[in-house]
């Protein structure tokens, strides 16, 4: 972006491929169309992403919806037995983004952790607005669990996540699943997720509220079309932040980035989350910007951190399994 110091900590590459973006820099996102940016942000993805892993299983998925059927895919890099899932929402602000522009990152973490992956096409707005979104996350959640044996799945380790706006939608399906009785959640993934659709000003969004890919500007267009009114955003199904309890939540694995505007709200999430007694990871990836973990064709990083989720939840599944096997074996009354 013209005109732009960037910090001297920014990585190698992901300053390289903000390059790029400078040398290709159209108009500003507020000037499309939602249509008009999913085609650009298809076109984006599909040149950072990175190749498409083959793996053994990949089938397409139609899961009840409350408007619908909503479109899924699973991944799995090998057939038989029950093993741990991984449902994951796709980011996009939740206007653009896709099972297909999430492809890639939904093969590798499915070939890393040996786990099922089920990437879900949720309804977008504007022309779903909140919480449509929410409602589709959580029914395909629901769905996941009730028919994990046909799907080879072990009920007992299915773990939530997502990125971005889709870290968004796992904190909120995690709340919704604890305070509607379930299902259990064996764990939750968050890659910088939004936590406060409020644009609260935080540091990190003083600091970087441009030229690091992701803006402020560029947040206020997804979340301008993403709620009904301004109120929305004081809702905590919108800004999970904001929960007044998120005690008795399954444990949790945070990411974020240390040149993204949503950093700071990531992190007071994850804050929030260990002093509600939830076990919480926290990583926040040096030099890195928004958007970095779906950007492993272009980011060695982006890699690395789908590794570390990879083996959070082969942690998290081997801990389930060990604590069913323990329970089964204690003797009864």
């Amino acid at each position: 972006m013209p005109g732009i110091t960037r910090s001297e900590r920014l990585h190698p590459e992901a300053r390289a491929v903000l390059e790029i973006m400078d040398a290709q820099a159209g108009p500003p996102l507020a000037s499309f169309s939602p249509a008009e940016a999913r085609i650009g942000a298809a076109k984006r993805f599909k040149a950072f992403g990175g190749e498409s892993e083959a793996l053994a299983r990949v089938e397409e998925v139609l899961i009840p919806g409350p408007a619908g059927d909503l479109r899924a895919r699973l991944y799995a890099s090998e057939r038989g037995g029950l093993r741990p899932a991984l449902i994951y929402f796709h980011g996009g602000g939740w206007v653009i983004g896709s099972v297909e522009t999430h492809d890639p990152i939904c093969r590798s973490l499915a070939k890393e952790s040996g786990a099922v992956v089920i990437s879900v096409d949720y309804r977008l707005a504007p022309e779903h607005k909140f919480p449509a979104a929410v409602e589709d996350a959580h029914a395909a959640a629901k769905w996941v669990c009730s028919n994990a044996q046909r799907l080879g799945i072990d009920a007992s380790r299915i773990v939530i996540s997502g990125d971005s706006a889709g870290g968004n939608l796992a904190a909120v399906v995690a709340l919704r699943c604890r305070d509607d009785g379930g299902p259990v959640l064996a764990a939750q993934v968050m890659i910088y997720p939004v936590t406060d659709v409020g644009l609260s000003e935080t540091a990190s969004y003083r600091e970087l509220s441009e030229g690091y890919f992701l803006g402020r500007d560029e947040m206020a267009w997804f979340v301008g079309h993403y709620l009904p009114s301004p109120e929305a955003a004081r809702n905590p199904e919108a800004s999970p932040l904001i929960a007044t309890k998120l005690s008795g939540l399954p444990p949790a694995l945070v990411i974020t980035a240390e040149f993204d505007p949503l950093r700071d709200e990531g992190e007071a999430y994850a804050e929030r989350l260990r002093q509600a007694g939830v076990p919480v990871t926290l990583t926040r990836y040096p030099g890195m910007i928004h958007g970095f973990f779906v950007m492993r064709g272009a980011i060695n990083t982006g890699q690395q951190a789908i590794r570390q989720v990879a083996e959070f939840v082969r942690g998290v599944a081997a801990l389930q399994k060990t604590h069913g096997a323990q329970a089964s074996a204690a003797p009864q009354d």
